[in-house]
């Protein structure tokens, strides 16, 4: 990937994400393309956006986890690429000693970093608002807001404290980019020049399904034709009643779900969909495992909820089926009205099940068709564009 020139190559990039849960999302990919093309890049992990539950063991898990690591301070998981799990007080953001106890925990972990790495005043890439107060303490580049979810609707997090730290983000941000129309509105009420881009893909990586080859031998067993959703199985995305009536009314459909439930995130429906000889529900796969699997695959399936929270999703897995030669069925989120290639919209049972009945009549894309639907939603392409911009109006 040729990049923009930039004064100095390096970034401090501020996740809502783990490096290593599961789910890669733009954070990962952001950071790992950045460090593939050259940059020195510090992953700044997920400070907590909501506080954590005191009866889940997968948030106390997490905390320790997060203990542990952020004594050892930054470690490097590849060439060029570094990640802290930073030791912060995981809620109340907004509560002023708490505001100072967290800037001074994690300012003085990163002016050390800086300097013992001789980081050149790094611009500063960041995925949520809490770090408008830190900027004060380092000496950093341009400022970029990358705003890729409503992060307000998540159920859980203080709408009102995060909604005020990411106006005053918005008023200091140089540049702001976001994935929907409906965030690139909410963001243009305090920024002048709010560009908006959709999610991408790794077409290289998924465009591996393209290619003939064996089927893993859990799916091969499974009869087609097999209609995949790849995700987090979370109840206030998917919509599991629609998933499960699909599956009663139409048995000759095998449903695979490739997935696992996120922590208090369990629908009973999914239970019920279970106990379907024609759902399938295959567990979390590997990254690296998933062109395999989609190579198998007639149609991938966006279920999704419409709330507040997803009906600004750009749903990174609509490129990515597209890439992997997958015809897409989707509920009608905001993305849809934007973007049609590659996709049927129903709304409900019926519109759904007639979406899925007429990919599954035009069939699996072409190499070409996929690489035509994709265009320059990839990684690389992107990433250049954002780069250009950022460094344009810096002279």
């Amino acid at each position: 990937m040729a990049t923009a020139e930039h004064p100095s190559k390096d970034c401090i990039l501020f996740a809502t994400a783990d490096w290593d849960t599961p789910y890669w999302t733009n954070k990962q990919h952001t950071a790992a393309h950045l460090a593939e093309a050259g940059w020195r890049v510090l992953y700044v992990e997920s400070i907590g956006l909501r506080p954590p539950k005191l009866g889940s063991g997968t948030d106390w898990g997490r905390i320790f986890r997060r203990l542990w690591r952020g004594l050892r301070g930054p470690r490097q998981v590849s060439k060029n690429l570094w990640v802290y799990s930073p030791l912060l007080v995981p809620f109340r953001h907004d509560h002023p000693w708490i505001r100072t106890l967290n800037r001074s925990l994690l300012s003085g972990v990163l002016r050390w970093f800086i300097r013992s790495r001789s980081f050149s005043r790094p611009m500063v890439w960041t995925y949520h608002p809490y770090i408008v107060d830190l900027l004060d303490d380092l000496d950093t580049g341009p400022l970029v807001y990358h705003c890729v979810d409503d992060l307000a609707a998540i159920p859980g997090i203080d709408a009102d404290a995060f909604n005020l730290e990411e106006e005053r983000l918005l008023k200091v941000a140089d540049h702001v980019f976001t994935t929907s129309p409906a965030l690139q509105a909410k963001c243009s009420l305090h920024h002048p020049q709010v560009v908006d881009l959709p999610n991408v893909v790794d077409a290289g990586h998924f465009g591996q399904a393209l290619e003939s080859g064996p089927l893993p031998g859990d799916l091969a067993a499974i009869p087609s034709p097999r209609l995949a959703y790849v995700g987090a199985l979370s109840d206030f995305k998917v919509d599991f009643a629609l998933l499960h009536a699909l599956a009663s009314q139409h048995p000759e459909w095998s449903f695979v779900l490739i997935g696992e439930e996120r922590e208090g995130q369990h629908d009973p429906t999914l239970a019920e969909m279970r106990k379907l000889p024609n759902v399938h529900t295959l567990g979390h796969k590997p990254y690296a495992a998933l062109p395999q699997y989609l190579r198998g695959m007639a149609v991938g399936l966006l279920p999704t909820r419409v709330n507040d929270y997803t009906r600004s999703m750009f749903p990174m897995k609509y490129f990515e089926y597209l890439a992997a030669g997958v015809p897409v069925a989707s509920t009608p989120l905001e993305f849809t009205r934007h973007h049609h290639v590659g996709l049927c919209i129903g709304h409900d049972v019926p519109s759904f099940s007639r979406a899925i009945h007429d990919q599954l009549r035009r069939g699996r894309l072409t190499p070409d068709e996929a690489a035509d639907f994709v265009g320059e939603n990839t990684w690389s392409q992107r990433l250049e564009k954002m780069l250009q911009i950022v460094n344009g109006s810096r002279g």
